[in-house]
């Protein structure tokens, strides 16, 4: 499986447009969180296109996890922070999480605590552009934009160009390869 330019715009439309109709039938107020790194880049296209279909710009958040995941002990190496940056009230707001791939759920599970220590969202939404399965968690996406099995000694590498990608592509390779 591998995903080029034109495929990964179509599933981010389709994505988009089944979160504007979610958020549309649930009346809420929503925001959206992108996950650094990956998630960052696709939550800011999904901010756009639901500015076009919803008639208004959701706010946007990106949120660091990386002194809320439960490996930091085992890795031994002090950990690379970036900056979280949510400067909407979280309470009461149907948060749409965003992120690049979900394989285990630790990400996701690291993002929820994280948000909570921001307020009492109403729900929260997960948006990935691509499942891999291989969860460790119960965590599932709500919305996908392509659901794959991948075998654990591979990895699934979303590039786009925003991230200093030539072009936008999901490549499946070999856990280590450069």
């Amino acid at each position: 499986m591998s995903m080029d330019s034109e495929a990964i715009h179509r599933a981010m439309d389709r994505i988009a447009h089944e979160i504007a109709e979610r958020a549309q039938e649930n009346g809420g107020d929503l925001a959206i969180v992108g996950i650094r790194r990956g998630g960052v880049h696709l939550a800011r296209r999904l901010q756009a296109q639901l500015a076009s279909l919803l008639g208004k710009e959701p706010p946007l958040g990106t949120l660091d996890i990386a002194l809320y995941r439960d490996d930091l002990s085992r890795s031994g190496a002090a950990p690379v922070v970036g900056p979280t940056e949510i400067r909407f009230p979280v309470e009461g707001k149907d948060i749409l999480l965003v992120d690049d791939v979900l394989y285990t759920g630790r990400t996701i599970r690291a993002a929820l605590d994280e948000i909570v220590d921001f307020g009492r969202p109403r729900r929260v939404w997960l948006a990935v552009l691509v499942d891999r399965g291989g969860r460790e968690l119960p965590i599932a996406a709500d919305f996908a934009g392509a659901t794959v099995r991948v075998p654990a000694g591979e990895d699934v590498e979303v590039r786009l160009v925003e991230g200093g990608a030539p072009t936008d592509a999901v490549v499946i390779q070999p856990r280590g390869h450069a």
